[in-house]
Order: structure tokens, then C-alpha cells, then sequence
């Protein structure tokens, strides 16, 4: 089955006994031809889609097989085309016409002449943007050419091309006027990129551009970017650039003449090279504040030279981070919480304007307005992340001044804990002593933990059959896989993103990260921290928002190298489905807790006050035990001491000192366990305590306990995720195997060698003994 007719022989395509068929990104006749799905898009198409037809003599011109079409949405490229549909849906489509011709059933429909066209791949010379169009027209041609060979115009004199177009909706933000050749009206330099107008007075935004020498850079930059202009240096500048050319000779003595082009690693300088030049500069011109991270920045004498003299100018400096904080009087304190999209270093709205509230769940009060990240901000995140790793000094950094960034990091958010903590109790209702200890604690302890391990991730020699007597060597190097992607859930909001992003961030990757859309002030704070922590614009950015939208472009996009996700398992296997990409998974569970009759009755009663097996952090844990089997000699005695404790849990405001049980997450969270305990009762378990909504303003839900639980029975099969706990006898290891997952379990009892038995049959990832829910980051 060739992919293209044009170049094989007619007797390769005639020969197999059923003869070849193609496939091709068009719906043909139209748009035949190699750059089919540009000139789709050219064209400004409302359908796009693929035919599979047989091979003939002719140009894309044989009976067609079968066809599928897709609409086109108004800001598709040739790449989300493909993989949304054509890539997908082409490989079905590819099966499915193989087995048609396997039984016979095959059409050969012939192809009509009637709006049939053909328009070759385009050349640099005839891409030019014809910009009195309007915008729309304007926007098809740059998405249109947005791979190759690129849409361009005529700014000052010289010839750029554009990348990343798509239709602006909305007010049009403020920014800086540039003229450009050809155009209605002025284009717009903004924070969001470059605005163009079509002679319709409707306008499109642009993300990036390319100049004539390669270089590209994102449109908001065209004025601010140093990196687009040379600058002209003064008499003392150039005395100064001498000098330092003496010093490059000094150290490059290998080297006959210090040119512009001379590049200081090409020409063998290492790292203590790299500190010699930069402290011999230091001595020469004080006041100037040069790192060895510069050095590998500006690798050539021009380079060095460029950003030397900027420095000393002082138009280096990094941009003050400018956030619109949230602000709230709460906890005896003022909690500052940034509260817009966080990309390449910037907090900014979201592409759209969209903005949606997030909840106290404590009294379903608004906290603050959010952004609402959107699929274009999704792609500009993915860009920088992307351009931090393979361009900025996170992919160069020395591995121990990467693991020195995220202690600092570390230090910051112990730094400022308890406000941390604070917005982690009202944005996610955890009892603020707990977000102090372990939704905090444990991620500062998380950042320390893998700071540690920057500069020990290696790899290792292997020995092979050829190493003698021709002295082969194999070995692994371990790299970095670039640009992940993390989704986090809105339990544990900060927790969730230290045990994700610091083994990410060690490793050397950059990261975009989806907080829950219920639960993003954390996520957003930590950003704010990271860059009073000095980690450079790009390598994390956070986009609060939906999972159907900003979730589902993460799991799509083709730059994403790795997807972490937890959530729910019916997600989980939609993204196992559609990914060829690395991937982690942390779904449901329904983990099983066993109660021998000869256990320490007290402790285990314990665990259950103490809420660290079924009530820890109101049931919102992933861990948590769902299904206890407790041993009928004890049954009785068990669950009457339990529902005991259980009446002197203190149920209130998570920033009272006093209080054990907060609200759950969120309004659709609680009626859901609700309508968990009705299904519960409904198919016949016993309610022994609890199971209705407690009578005072936000989302609280009574600790619960069931018992006479059946295996048949909903509740003892699917994960509540709440304060409910579900009581059995007998059966132990099978029915406590009985189930879909396998993240942990427990099992009290006196008798350690009943303890490994069990322990060693239970099929879980971990297993407690006579303790539950002892989690560290070290593990």
C-alpha cells in the first residue's frame, strides 16, 4: 500500500492481487496534490477529512475506496488536523479498506472532474501574506503555510515570517503600534502577541516570528527583544570588548585569532574555563553581574560581547514579575493569591478573557475569579516549556545548580507555609492543621528530597559479547525527556503537584502543569514562588482550567514527550487509548483493610479517630481503606467503638485549630456521596452511623459507617472518595483481592507471621501492618 502513487513504477502498484490503495488528506476531488490538507486550510475550508482510493496512472485521480470528514474548527493547523482526526481516523480507515477488499466488498466509485483542483507545494517567493484581505483570509493563509514554507510580510525593510496564527475574539488588548507593509491599518505589539487587522476591520493574533537569519521569537518580543538588534557599542565599550578579548586569548591559547564567529567551547574550554572568564571579567569591570550560566548562553565572542555590554547597561534586567492578586483577610493573616494563567513566566489572562470562580467549600463563598485557560493558551504554554528546554539554560544547567534552584524553591514554600496552608484549608476545605503538616510539609520534604538527586541521575556501562579483543563499549546515558505534562486532582492540590513536578523538574524536564479546576490557588501560588526562586521563565507553567479542554489538548498535543495524570480510572483509560506518548497513571481505589480478632483493639479503633485510614483528610484520599473485613469474633465490639469516636469527631471550619473533619471538596463532590449512601441502603447494607449531609452552610458530610456489605453490592465495588466506610466479615483474601485496583491495603494483627501471610496475598502495591496511610516522599 504505497502513501504516494506518483514516484512507483505502475507495475510495483499493479502487481499485488488485489491492487494498491492510498490514502491521501483530502476529501478528493478536491485539493489533489502533496500539500492537500494546507490548501484546506488555505481555503478556508469548513470540511477536511481523507479519501482512500485505488492507484492508477494519474495524479491522486483512481476510483475512490471510501471517505471520512471532520469539521474544521476556526484555529486548526495542519498539525491539529492530524492528530484530532486525520492520523487517527486514517488508520481505522486504512483497516477497515483492507478487510473491505479481504471480502470482496470493496468499491471503486470513480472519481468526478467537478470541483476537482490541484495546487502544488507552495515556494518561500509565493507565501508572501497578501494582508488587504480580510482577517479571516489573512489568518487561513498563515495557518495554511504555518509548517512550510511560511507565511511572510515585510516589516521595516526585511522579510518575516509569521507562526501561530489564530482569530481574535474579544476586545482587542493594549499594546505597541508597528507599521507594516502592505496593511489596512497598524499592527499591534501586545503581551499575547502580534494583532493584524483585515480590511474588514476584524483581527487575528500571531504568537511567533521568524526573521531572515533564523532566528525566531515570540511576537509580544519584537520591541523588547535585544535579541532581534545588534547593539552599537561606544569608544568605552569597545575598549572594554578588547580587553576582553584579551582575556578569551589568555584562556583559548590554542586558538590563533579571536574572531566574532569564535565559538569558546568549540574550541575546547571547559567548565573551569567557564569560571576563570567569568571572574577575570568580574576583576576587570566591577559592578558587572556575570554567572557562568551567561557564558553557555553566549557561547561565541560576539554573543559574549552583546550581552556583556547590555548588562552593563543595565537592559538586562529581568522583568519584575507583575501579578493582580486575590487578597483575603483570613486565618489572622493576609493571604496574597495570584489568580491568572502562569506561562513562560508571566502571569497573564487567558487567551480568551474567560475567567470561572472557585468555591469555599467551608461556606460555598466565592474565593476569587480564576482564568480559564483555553486550548490556545494550552499550545503557548507547551511552546515555552518546549523553547526552556531545548533553548533556555534549563536544558544547559549543570545538574547540581538545578538541584540548588529547587532547595531554594523548597525554602521559599517553608518560608511562607503557613499562608500556603491557608489557601490550601479554604480552597480545598483540608483541615488546616493537616495542609500544614501534610499538604505543605510533605512537599517541602518532597522539592528537598529530589533537589538531593539532581546530580546523581546516571547511567552505566554495559558489557557485550564484542568488548574484546576490539575494546566496544556500550553504554546508557540518562536525558531529560523535555516537556512533560502533569494533571493534577483537587484533593491534595499542592501535595499532588511536589510528587509530580520536583522527580520531573530534577531530571531536567519543563513541565505544564493542569491544576483541578476546583482547586487552582495553590498550584498558582507555587508558580509565584518559583520565580523568586530563580527558576528561569518557561520550565513550569500552570493553567488552571477545564480537563475536557485544556486536560484533553495536554493528552493530544505532539510536543508532549510525557503525560502524568491522576484522576478517576474511565479517564485514564481514554488517555491510555488515544496516546503513544509516555504515560503515568494514578486512578481509583478501593483499597481492603482486614481486622484479625487478635489485633491491638485500641490502635486499630485509633486509626479510624485518628482519620488516618477511612476518614484522612475527609475521606479525599486515594489510599483510603474502602472496604474493611473485620473478623466477626470482634465485629460487634469494633464498630461500636467506632461509631463512639466517631461522635466526638468535631466537624466545622478547617481553619479552627480544634476541628477534625472539614467539608468535602466541592457541591457535585458531596452530592455524589450522598447519592453513594442511598445506592448503598437501597441494595440492602446496613447504615450504622451517618450518611446525610450535616445541617449547616457549606459541604459537609457526616462520617459514615456501613456494614453487612455484599460483594455484589455497588458500595463494595466503586470508590467513594469520601468519609464512608463499608464493614465485612469472612472471606478475607479473595474477597479482598475482588477488585479492580491495587494501590494499597492492611491488616491488624498480633500474630506476625498471620501479618506476612496475608501481606504476601494481598494483591496491592503496599500493605500496612498495624498502622495505615504512613506515606513519606522518600518512598
Amino acid at each position: 500500500m504505497p502513501f504516494c502513487s506518483q514516484f512507483i513504477p505502475m507495475n510495483v502498484i499493479d502487481d499485488p492481487k488485489h491492487g494498491s490503495i492510498i490514502y491521501h488528506p483530502s476529501l478528493l476531488p478536491l485539493h489533489r496534490g502533496a500539500s492537500a490538507i494546507n490548501w484546506t486550510l488555505i481555503h478556508g475550508d469548513k470540511k477536511a477529512g481523507f479519501t482512500v482510493f485505488w492507484a492508477d496512472e494519474g495524479l491522486d485521480t483512481g476510483p475512490i475506496l471510501l471517505q471520512r470528514e471532520c469539521a474544521v474548527e476556526p484555529n486548526d493547523t495542519v498539525d491539529t488536523l492530524y492528530n484530532r482526526f486525520l492520523f487517527s481516523e486514517g488508520i481505522k480507515a486504512m483497516v477497515e479498506s483492507v478487510q473491505l477488499i479481504a471480502d470482496g466488498k470493496a468499491p471503486r466509485i470513480p472519481q468526478t472532474e467537478e470541483g476537482a483542483s490541484y495546487e502544488g507545494i507552495q515556494k518561500k517567493s509565493n507565501s508572501k501574506v497578501n494582508l488587504a484581505q480580510p482577517a479571516e483570509a489573512i489568518h487561513n493563509w498563515i495557518r495554511g503555510h504555518d509548517k512550510v514554507p511560511g507565511a511572510w510580510t515585510l516589516i521595516d525593510g526585511q522579510s518575516v515570517t509569521l507562526y501561530g496564527s489564530s482569530m481574535l475574539g474579544g476586545s482587542v488588548p493594549a499594546g505597541q503600534p508597528l507599521e507594516i507593509e502592505g496593511a489596512s491599518q497598524s499592527g499591534l505589539v501586545t503581551q499575547n502577541g502580534l494583532v493584524l487587522y483585515g480590511s474588514d476591520g476584524k483581527a487575528l493574533l500571531v504568537k511567533n516570528l521568524q526573521f531572515e537569519d533564523g532566528k525566531m521569537i515570540p511576537a509580544s518580543k519584537y520591541f523588547s527583544s535585544g535579541e532581534s538588534a545588534t547593539v552599537e557599542l561606544t569608544d568605552d565599550e569597545n575598549k572594554m570588548a578588547e580587553e576582553i578579548k584579551n582575556i578569551w586569548k589568555g584562556i583559548l591559547s590554542n586558538v590563533p585569532a579571536i574572531e566574532d564567529t569564535t565559538d569558546f567551547f568549540k574550541c575546547g574550554a571547559a567548565s573551569m574555563d567557564v569560571v576563570r572568564l567569568v571572574e577575570e571579567v568580574k576583576q576587570k569591570c566591577a559592578g558587572v553581574q556575570l554567572q557562568n550560566e551567561d557564558v553557555y548562553m553566549a557561547s561565541t565572542f560576539r554573543d559574549f560581547i552583546q550581552m556583556f555590554v547590555r548588562k552593563l547597561r543595565g537592559e538586562d534586567q529581568e522583568e519584575e514579575l507583575v501579578i493582580d492578586y486575590a487578597t483575603k483577610e483570613v486565618n489572622n493573616m493576609t493571604v496574597k493569591m495570584p489568580n491568572q494563567c502562569f506561562i513562560n513566566g508571566k502571569f497573564e489572562d487567558a487567551e480568551n478573557g474567560k475567567v470561572y470562580e472557585t468555591i469555599n467549600p467551608t461556606d460555598g463563598s466565592v474565593i476569587c475569579k480564576v482564568s480559564y485557560a483555553s486550548v490556545g493558551d494550552v499550545d503557548r504554554a507547551v511552546a515555552a516549556a518546549k523553547d526552556a528546554y531545548y533553548s533556555g539554560p534549563w536544558g544547559r544547567m549543570n545538574p547540581r545548580d538545578r538541584g540548588s534552584l529547587l532547595y531554594k524553591l523548597a525554602d521559599l514554600m517553608e518560608e511562607h507555609q503557613e499562608e500556603l496552608a491557608t489557601i490550601e484549608s479554604i480552597d480545598s476545605g483540608a483541615v488546616y492543621t493537616l495542609a500544614l503538616k501534610t499538604h505543605v510539609g510533605m512537599s517541602i520534604q518532597t522539592f528537598r528530597y529530589f533537589a538531593g538527586w539532581c546530580d546523581k541521575i546516571h547511567g552505566k556501562t554495559i558489557p557485550i559479547n564484542q568488548a574484546r579483543p576490539n575494546r566496544n563499549l556500550t553504554f546508557t546515558r540518562r536525558e531529560p525527556l523535555g516537556v512533560c505534562a502533569i494533571i493534577i486532582p483537587w484533593n491534595y492540590p499542592l501535595m499532588m503537584l511536589a510528587w509530580k513536578s520536583a522527580a520531573c523538574l530534577a531530571a531536567g524536564n519543563t513541565l505544564v502543569l493542569k491544576p483541578a479546576q476546583v482547586t487552582p490557588l495553590t498550584a498558582l501560588k507555587f508558580a509565584e514562588l518559583s520565580v523568586k526562586a530563580g527558576i528561569p521563565k518557561g520550565v513550569i507553567n500552570i493553567l488552571p482550567g477545564s480537563g475536557g479542554m485544556v486536560g484533553q489538548r495536554l493528552s493530544d498535543h505532539p510536543d508532549i514527550r510525557k503525560l502524568g495524570f491522576t484522576g478517576s480510572t474511565p479517564i485514564g483509560k481514554q488517555i491510555m487509548k488515544s496516546n503513544l506518548k509516555k504515560v503515568s497513571l494514578e486512578l481509583g481505589g478501593k483499597s481492603p483493610l482486614i481486622i484479625f480478632g487478635d489485633c491491638d483493639m485500641d490502635k486499630a479503633v485509633r486509626m479510624v479517630r485518628e482519620s488516618d485510614s477511612v476518614y484522612f483528610n475527609k475521606g479525599e484520599n486515594c489510599i483510603a481503606a474502602g472496604r474493611l473485613f473485620v473478623e466477626e469474633s470482634v465485629h460487634d465490639e469494633f464498630i461500636s467503638r467506632v461509631v463512639e469516636e466517631l461522635k466526638k469527631m468535631k466537624i466545622g471550619d478547617p481553619l479552627d485549630r480544634s476541628t477534625d473533619h472539614g467539608p468535602q471538596n466541592h457541591k457535585a463532590h458531596l452530592d455524589k456521596l450522598l447519592e453513594y449512601c442511598e445506592v448503598g441502603l437501597k441494595e440492602g447494607a446496613t447504615l450504622v452511623y451517618g450518611g446525610k449531609q450535616v445541617e449547616r452552610p457549606g459541604f459537609f458530610m457526616e462520617p459514615t459507617v456501613f456494614t453487612n456489605v455484599e460483594d455484589h453490592m455497588f458500595i463494595a465495588k466503586e470508590e467513594s472518595f469520601g468519609p464512608i466506610m463499608v464493614v465485612d466479615v469472612d472471606g478475607v483474601l479473595q474477597r479482598a483481592n475482588d477488585t479492580e485496583y491495587g494501590l494499597a491495603s492492611g491488616v491488624f494483627t498480633r500474630d506476625i507471621n498471620k501479618a506476612m501471610y496475608v501481606s504476601e496475598r494481598l494483591d496491592a502495591g503496599t500493605v500496612f501492618v498495624n498502622t495505615y496511610n504512613k506515606t513519606d516522599g522518600h518512598q
